[in-house]
């Protein structure tokens, strides 16, 4: 398998888009609804599953798509083509506040393996299946369940994290113990499982959850400050309520500390 050869620039801070350079016929494949903006000359065609060429015929596009079922994503992704005779170029955008990390797929021996809603985009080629956790510990209590995504093949491939993003290089026998919401992804080489965190107190009051995720070396780990689902829970426990205030809001003068404070909202 190989991959199409693209060139990439990473735009901004905290909410960041990737720019990737095509040449003539180069085709990125990406996730519906993370384009933002291309050249002239660019066209975009909905395809089953990622495009890869590893499988042949209906049923094989038909498993292709039925693996993103099973991650959570859509059975459609779009490719980008360049029908101009010149390079042009084509952008991403990040869905929340957060970092894009650039995978170079040959520099992982071929395979990446990320949380099941990480992926942005990525060059023709790349394949985007699915990975079985292979513990029963690990899928029942780990967060993503048994199924994370897994990245393979010989190109550029593109994901993207929540908050400030953290790289782990681990030595062999290192463990990490990680919030399992703040994993971004890692090599194929790191052990992951889940650890019970003990102890009444820590467990009933502690806030943290019952389990931390343990990731023992050799590897690369990626983590996030801001797992998405942690910002949406924020963002519901301080949304008006009906008959309500929100919260944090005027929580002393009521409907008066919101004229004060500019949220006139009526």
């Amino acid at each position: 398998m190989i991959a199409h050869e693209i060139d990439y620039h990473i735009y901004g801070e905290e909410m960041q888009y990737v720019e990737i350079e095509l040449d003539p016929q180069e085709i990125v494949i990406a996730e519906a609804g993370s384009f933002m903006m291309m050249d002239n000359g660019i066209q975009m065609e909905t395809i089953f599953g990622d495009g890869s060429q590893q499988q042949t015929g209906l049923f094989g596009k038909l498993l292709s798509a039925g693996k993103r079922v099973l991650t959570g994503e859509s059975l459609f992704m779009t490719a980008f083509i360049n029908q101009n005779y010149n390079k042009s170029k084509v952008s991403f955008a990040s869905p929340y506040p957060g970092k894009i990390i650039p995978i170079d797929l040959r520099q992982f021996r071929g395979k990446f393996i990320c949380q099941k809603n990480a992926f942005l985009c990525a060059a023709k080629g790349v394949a985007v299946g699915i990975e079985f956790s292979k513990k029963l510990g690990t899928g029942l209590f780990g967060g993503e369940g048994f199924i994370m995504q897994k990245l393979e093949g010989d190109g550029m491939a593109f994901v993207h994290s929540g908050g400030t993003l953290a790289k782990k290089e681990l030595q062999p026998g290192e463990i990490l113990k990680v919030d399992t919401g703040c994993i971004v992804g890692f090599t194929q080489d790191v052990d992951y499982d889940i650890e019970f965190i003990g102890g009444i107190k820590n467990s009933l009051f502690g806030g943290e959850g019952l389990f931390y995720a343990t990731l023992r070396g050799p590897g690369t780990v990626y983590i996030q400050s801001l797992p998405f689902s942690r910002l949406a829970d924020r963002i519901i426990a301080s949304a008006p309520r009906a008959g309500g205030s929100s919260r944090e809001e005027g929580s002393l003068l009521g409907g008066l500390g919101n004229l004060l404070d500019g949220d006139n909202r009526f």
